[in-house]
């Protein structure tokens, strides 16, 4: 599974930015598509999921401001980021797990920089 992402860029806080995500390659297996964010000396951390049975999971520091939206026939996961904030800015990975009998495995993204500043 292959991961491309874009979307980022420079915004001011209370802004919005949607990032977009788009899988392809072996795609029928993926159990969640989500969103993780890095920023420097920090480790990654989970912002949003999208689960192929619809539900959907947020960070506490997001919720109400992030909306995650997969597109299963698309293959696509964006995040609708709003009121965003200078914490918010971080490096943004999609990620895709993939559920088969006896293994799991996570794929990545190349990363998109997000930076919230004035």
């Amino acid at each position: 599974v292959q991961l491309v992402e874009s979307g980022g860029g420079l915004v001011q806080p209370g802004g919005s930015l949607t990032l977009s995500c788009v899988a392809s390659g072996s795609t029928s297996n993926l159990s969640s598509m989500s969103w993780y964010r890095q920023s420097p000396g920090n480790e990654r951390e989970l912002v949003a999921s999208a689960y192929s049975t619809g539900n959907t999971a947020y960070a506490e520091s997001v919720k109400g401001r992030f909306t995650i939206a997969r597109d299963n026939a698309k293959n696509t996961v964006n995040l609708q980021m709003s009121n965003l904030k200078p914490e918010d800015t971080a490096v943004y990975y999609c990620n895709a797990r993939e559920m088969r009998i006896g293994s799991l495995t996570n794929f990545w993204g190349q990363g998109t920089q997000v930076t919230v500043s004035s």
